[in-house]
């Protein structure tokens, strides 16, 4: 063993030759769709950069500044590469469809309500919500009007309509929180402070669906949770 530590590092260009074929192989793999080929490249850059460390502490110990230096080089060549290579991939991840809506068909049997734009000025004699469309498609607000209500917070459920599957379920409840308390008989508005919004994660720009949304509501004095209205919608999915 000893014996092939010193023959791989005893030459600096043994590793710095390893770690550019593993940069080469990570540039080809942006372009390979399976996983595991792309999971094998990113390994194999990996353990070349690693050689590269041990590499540097070799040559440090041999005193060979020169190798020092030139493998310092390719240590930050490598990282450059490697953040490139992380944002070849993310875009690409991003730009890959999301088939969730592909085969969902919008109801024309139920009322379904298209999101409001922000700057309409909505008006209801009764308990009510209203979801708006905000900067980009997939991403909402709402608002609430509410007469006599205990303190406490509404929030939101949604389901796709057809086959009742819950919609952005670790993020929608905190998200969608909007504090509430009205002692009167008045119709009072309530909406999302700070510019806040929520995203549906399901679907894309391309491919509208339709989606119930629950308006939750959970007392501030300890008591149970309760289902205050639900209303459908034609929603699209953010598209990252």
């Amino acid at each position: 063993m000893k014996k092939i530590i010193i023959y791989c590092f005893d030459k600096w260009w043994h590793p710095v030759l390893f770690c550019v074929l593993t940069i080469g192989l990570l540039a080809i793999s942006v372009f390979i769709p399976q996983e595991l080929i792309q999971t094998i490249f990113l390994c194999l850059f990996f353990i070349g950069f690693l050689g590269l460390l041990f590499s540097i502490i070799y040559q440090l110990a041999k005193a060979r500044w020169g190798a020092v230096i030139y493998t310092t080089g390719i240590i930050v060549i490598s990282m450059i590469c490697f953040m490139y290579y992380i944002g070849a991939m993310f875009w690409k991840i991003q730009d890959k469809p999301d088939t969730y809506a592909d085969k969902l068909k919008i109801p024309t049997n139920i009322q379904i309500h298209q999101p409001n734009e922000q700057t309409k000025l909505d008006k209801t004699k009764e308990t009510d919500f209203f979801i708006y469309a905000s900067s980009q498609p997939g991403i909402y607000t709402y608002a609430v009007w509410t007469r006599k209500i205990e303190k406490g917070m509404t929030y939101l459920k949604a389901f796709e309509v057809t086959k009742n599957d819950p919609l952005s379920v670790d993020k929608l409840k905190e998200r969608s929180i909007i504090e509430v308390n009205n002692p009167t008989d008045s119709i009072v508005k309530f909406g999302m402070k700070n510019n806040k919004e929520f995203i549906i994660d399901e679907g894309d720009w391309r491919k509208p669906y339709a989606a119930r949304f629950e308006l939750w509501f959970k007392p501030d004095n300890g008591g149970m949770e309760r289902k205050l209205l639900e209303k459908n919608y034609k929603i699209h999915g953010w598209q990252r």
